[in-house]
């Protein structure tokens, strides 16, 4: 029987090659992105918000995302409600190139609040802080890493964030769609085949609903898996 990695990068592969057989693009060097994993532990089996991308949309149109999106410039000169506790930042200065400097890091988990609340509609920021993007990430864990393989449209460099609900006070009946994404939805974890979802989005659940098994407050100085390719293949190593 394969280990749970094997299955892992076996689906990733899978996936590499459908989406690579009929056009490959020129090669790209990936930018910096993030995403949230926000999570409703209300019910019996926690929950993860996702939306639809649209049809127009070059990258994974038509499929179930975690809110999300490139690093932009003015995210690393964005100022904190709360930042990322230090296990959480020394993580993510790991496996990165030397002019990846700590407010880069700290610029990702900005990244990741501002597309929570461009896509959802969902502000991390506390009341007291104004309207403006201030957002608390204290409760931010690096939860996974995985590099979109060459040969697509876009190539991403992805930290995925995790976090509750319930830790910021927010409501989950509070998501309203965007014109990023739509039909936003709280998927259990547990639920992959209800909706079309990218491999590495199924393989991060997969690896969400082990770890919150092992300890359901998701600790902040947990392992990080990190997919990427290599010489043909995919590797799933450990950070």
């Amino acid at each position: 029987m394969k280990d749970s990695g094997a299955v892992k990068i076996e689906l990733l592969t899978e996936d590499h090659q459908a989406r690579t057989s009929e056009k490959r693009h020129a090669p790209r060097t990936p930018r910096d992105a993030a995403s949230l994993i926000l999570m409703d532990r209300s019910t019996a089996v926690p929950r993860a918000l996702l939306g639809k991308r649209g049809k127009a949309h070059t990258f994974m149109p038509d499929l179930y995302v975690f809110p999300g999106g490139r690093r932009d410039p003015g995210d690393n000169r964005t100022s904190l409600a709360q930042p990322l506790r230090n296990e959480v930042s020394e993580k993510l200065m790991q496996r990165t190139k030397s002019r990846f400097l700590p407010f880069a890091a700290r610029g990702l988990a900005v990244a990741a609040a501002r597309e929570m609340q461009e896509e959802a509609h969902l502000s991390l920021t506390p009341p007291d802080r104004g309207d403006g993007l201030c957002p608390d990430v204290s409760h931010f864990r690096y939860f996974a890493r995985a590099i979109t393989p060459p040969g697509q449209s876009r190539r991403y460099d992805t930290r995925f964030f995790a976090c509750f609900c319930d830790e910021l006070g927010l409501d989950p009946s509070a998501i309203q769609d965007s014109d990023e994404l739509h039909d936003l939805t709280w998927l259990p974890i547990d639920a992959h085949d209800t909706h079309p979802l990218p491999r590495i989005t199924r393989v991060i659940l997969t690896d969400l609903a082990q770890a919150l098994e092992e300890d359901p407050s998701l600790p902040f100085g947990r392992t990080v898996p990190f997919y990427y390719f290599r010489n043909g293949r995919f590797v799933r190593e450990l950070i």
